[in-house]
């Protein structure tokens, strides 16, 4: 920790009090393991170290990066940064810096997780591939560690570390697929025995899969699938910039989710997997999005939060995107996914989407498809596999009031950063095959 603190400090100390000044300093090592034809064929291992530095001189502002850390280097950064900054127009919406504020600890941090070795690794991807040994395996086994050193020149400082696992793969019959997916902050999480027989399964079940008719379909949609939806919503629609700018559905005090439905970014959960703070320097604390259907809150970094008369929830991420809800978690049911699954007369179950793009960010039309595991659902029953399917659907209408009819309880991280259930949806429009 303090090499990082080290390299910060001298840092805010070229640039002295000639502008405000924000430093991060990121070191880590991220390693995966590929495996196709079922075997583990590569593995890849990356030491990152890279800093950041922010500036504004009277409110003009700029930014650079840089892997070399060496002092003269660290000189010439500083210097060229400065005078880049001097160029640079009046930033009206610059709101300072992060004011010294103390962030919760990091849970998401596991020490053999970090020490892991390439056969740890190897281990899940052979449990993944002995799962089935007669079909075709393919994946992936990755593992990451990453500390982080925050400082600025109005006071603040944090530390951070993190850790990452996970699994990623797909067993192939000679005309299916399935696949299986787990992520946590301790490789130990990642199963990967279970991981191989659910996508092994996934692909027998989807052997000699049959076209469907386009239309609106009652639907349970599995956790990867939901994630996906959830992602949607928080980066087009509980984001402060989208909102400010009038670009988002949402509407604070309104009743615009199914009473189900309640979501919340939660850093300091301990299932999640995401640093304490942002890269501005403002920790994270837990906040409501979405509380019994009804939106209650959004992210803001410094920037909107001046802007919204609010304060920064600690959310800054990319300024062109504005601020990205990024631990988020879906509120889980009492009912299995079979449980779900026998409530439908006649549906689709839907295990995973690909491929999909926002079309109105305001309504939250997105298109995109199915695969890796579609199944036609008749009279509770799971009847056969359906080819991929592109569908055409709000996913603020699927989530209406009225539209969830049920919520499970394998809720799961998914997608890196979203803490899903299956849900069973009233409808969902399919507006196509794969190729159209």
């Amino acid at each position: 920790m303090s090499a990082l603190f080290d390299v910060c400090d001298e840092v805010l100390r070229l640039v002295g009090d000639r502008a405000e000044a924000e430093v991060t300093t990121t070191a880590g090592v991220s390693s995966l393991t590929r495996f196709a034809n079922s075997f583990v064929h590569q593995n890849v291992g990356e030491a990152l170290c890279r800093l950041d530095l922010r500036v504004a001189v009277d409110g003009r502002l700029a930014g650079a990066s840089t892997t070399r850390t060496a002092p003269d280097e660290l000189a010439g950064l500083v210097e060229d940064t400065l005078a880049a900054a001097r160029l640079r127009p009046v930033d009206p919406d610059w709101a300072g810096l992060a004011p010294p504020a103390p962030a919760p600890g990091n849970l998401a941090y596991d020490e053999a997780t970090d020490r892991a070795a390439p056969d740890e690794r190897a281990v899940q991807a052979r449990d993944f591939v002995r799962a089935a040994p007669d079909l075709n395996a393919a994946g992936y086994c990755m593992t990451e560690a990453t500390e982080v050193a925050f400082a600025n020149s109005a006071g603040q400082r944090l530390h951070g570390r993190v850790t990452t696992a996970a699994l990623d793969g797909i067993h192939r019959t000679g005309s299916s697929a399935g696949s299986a997916h787990r992520t946590s902050s301790r490789l130990a999480d990642v199963d990967g025995d279970a991981l191989g027989m659910l996508a092994a399964e996934r692909a027998r079940r989807s052997t000699d899969a049959e076209d469907l008719e386009p239309g609106d379909y009652e639907v349970v949609l599995g956790p990867m699938a939901v994630a996906e939806v959830v992602r949607f919503l928080a980066f087009y629609g509980f984001n402060g910039k989208a909102i400010t700018d009038g670009q988002s559905f949402a509407r604070p005090g309104e009743q615009q989710f199914d009473e189900r439905i309640a979501l919340v970014d939660d850093a300091a959960d301990h299932r999640a997997v995401g640093l304490t703070f942002d890269s501005e320097g403002t920790p994270r604390r837990r906040l409501d999005l979405v509380r019994h259907g009804v939106t209650v809150g959004a992210v803001h970094d410094r920037r909107t939060a001046a802007r919204a008369g609010a304060e920064s929830t600690g959310h800054a991420s990319n300024e062109g995107y504005g601020p990205v809800p990024v631990n988020l978690f879906l509120a889980g049911g009492d009912a299995s996914q079979e449980a779900l699954v026998g409530r439908m007369a006649r549906g689709l179950l839907v295990t995973e989407f690909n491929y999909c793009r926002v079309l109105d960010p305001k309504t939250q039309v997105v298109t995109g498809l199915t695969r890796n595991g579609t199944f036609l659902v008749e009279d509770g029953r799971i009847t056969g596999a359906v080819n991929n399917l592109r569908f055409t659907q709000s996913f603020v209408a699927a989530l209406a009031p009225g539209a969830v009819l049920g919520v499970g309880n394998d809720a799961m991280l998914a997608n890196g950063d979203v803490w899903a259930p299956s849900l069973h949806l009233a409808s969902w429009s399919f507006t196509g095959g794969a190729r159209g």
